[in-house]
């Protein structure tokens, strides 16, 4: 029986992901996951906070590095299982603000890798920190 290969990543190995968040991503979170909150949704409500504007749901931050790590970060011939993230917030998103994840693996052992993780706003600002562990699954053989 033969080994399956790992795959071809390295410690140093960099990727990224920009997102510009809209009213409309926000709406579709909070119908998504039943989060309402109207920090998120009420512009009078969120102007009496603490952060004067309405804010992105923490998951739409935590989605732009998902969508690093399975659309910018599988090999050839694989795909992204993501399996955990640490995620500390640093600032809050607001309606308009482009996110940038930048990831970079950190560890690799066969297909596991685990990743530092940074998410930056538009003015090179950070509004997340953390790591995620994902595993490097090899597409279906045909």
């Amino acid at each position: 029986m033969a080994t399956e290969a790992a795959p071809p990543f390295v410690i140093g190995h960099k990727v990224s992901f920009s997102k510009t968040i809209s009213a409309d991503d926000i709406r579709k979170t909070a119908e998504a996951s039943g989060d309402t909150n109207p920090l998120h949704l009420d512009d009078a409500y969120a102007a009496k906070t603490r952060f004067k504007q309405r804010i992105a749901h923490g998951v739409l931050t935590s989605g732009v590095i998902s969508a690093a790590l399975g659309v910018n970060l599988p090999g050839p011939n694989y795909t992204t299982i993501f399996l955990s993230q640490s995620l500390q917030f640093q600032r809050p998103v607001a309606v308009g603000d482009t996110l940038t994840a930048n990831l970079e693996v950190t560890a690799v052992d066969r297909r596991r890798l685990t990743l530092k993780t940074d998410c930056l706003n538009q003015n090179g600002e950070t509004v997340a920190t953390g790591t995620a562990d994902v595993l490097l699954d090899p597409y279906p053989r045909e």
